[in-house]
């Protein structure tokens, strides 16, 4: 579903990848392991069309996905690839319901399907009663359901997600890992996850481990 090859990334002098391979089936949870700065949130970064691999190429569902324009890639990222970060990046004026539609706008989608889809995935993720709180007044692990229901808005193929666990305890990051795993058992739904948690890193179908630029199995 989603194949990467060659890819290498330099930032001035810093040559960060070195030349990544990876290949993601459908339904796949793959973990992504190593130390700060190895490169794996810049190998997410270029998975997700945040950034611009200097070579390489990012295949998604057959499409090269930097062969598009970057009006095209846009509507190709919002569509296809659905984004969970360590710290959120909720928009604080807006509540939890509002943020979780603003993809389904983006797309283009009527306003009465983003509302229903919107309100039905933070049913499933347990914010019912939180719909209308704005993110200060959700707890950590909300927030952080929030972001996850607002990534599966548009019912992406694959979600990236970069640390989605770091700014929790321990508790609501076990609840989060056990999200994963309970989506993927409802929607199929594939991930990608960089982690420095190696308790839910070995749960993954894959590990993988970022070392000096390159990627391997750990």
């Amino acid at each position: 579903m989603l194949e990467a090859k060659g890819l290498e990334k330099s930032y001035g002098a810093l040559k960060v990848l070195k030349g990544v391979d990876l290949s993601i089936s459908k339904g796949e949870i793959v973990s992504i392991v190593g130390a700060s700065g190895a490169g794996k949130s810049t190998l997410l970064h270029l998975l997700g069309t945040l950034d611009v691999p200097d070579r390489g190429t990012v295949m998604i569902n057959g499409i090269n996905v930097f062969h598009q324009t970057s009006n095209a890639l846009a509507a190709f990222r919002n569509r296809h690839i659905g984004f969970v970060f360590q710290f959120h990046n909720l928009l604080p004026e807006f509540s939890a319901l509002e943020n979780v539609m603003i993809p389904g706008y983006l797309a283009g989608k009527a306003d009465n399907e983003v509302r229903e889809r919107a309100t039905s995935l933070l049913d499933e993720l347990g914010l019912r009663d939180r719909m209308d709180h704005k993110p200060s007044e959700l707890s950590g692990g909300e927030q952080q359901r929030a972001a996850c229901a607002r990534a599966l808005m548009n019912a992406p193929d694959i979600i990236l997600a970069d640390e989605p666990s770091g700014n929790l305890d321990s508790k609501n990051a076990h609840d989060l890992h056990q999200l994963f795993f309970n989506l993927r058992k409802k929607l199929n739904q594939t991930f990608i996850i960089v982690t420095h948690n190696h308790e839910f890193a070995n749960l993954a179908d894959r590990k993988l481990e970022m070392k000096d630029g390159v990627l391997g199995s750990s």
